[in-house]
């Protein structure tokens, strides 16, 4: 799963997100971008409290002078996992 913050904070309110779980049987449909207007998680602290590992943490954005309001990639960008049985 993946959670884009608002700010770097942990507990900071999710703005995007994509998830794709491989234990999910082959025939079943998975998260299609756009379809959901709800997270999974208000925050990766919430996610975290319901036993996701956080993997990856984001580097802070370097803005060059002049180029602070400019738009790019989403800077806050968690990745994590939940390790789960597979029958």
């Amino acid at each position: 799963m993946i959670l884009h913050l608002s700010n770097p904070d942990l507990a900071s309110s999710t703005i995007a997100w994509a998830s794709w779980d491989g234990a999910v049987p082959s025939d079943k449909l998975q998260m299609q971008t756009g379809d959901e207007d709800t997270p999974p998680y208000k925050s990766v602290l919430d996610a975290m409290r319901d036993g996701w590992f956080v993997i990856q943490f984001p580097l802070l954005p370097h803005y060059a002078h002049g180029h602070d309001h400019e738009t790019a990639h989403l800077p806050y960008e968690y990745i994590l996992e939940r390790r789960v049985e597979v029958e």
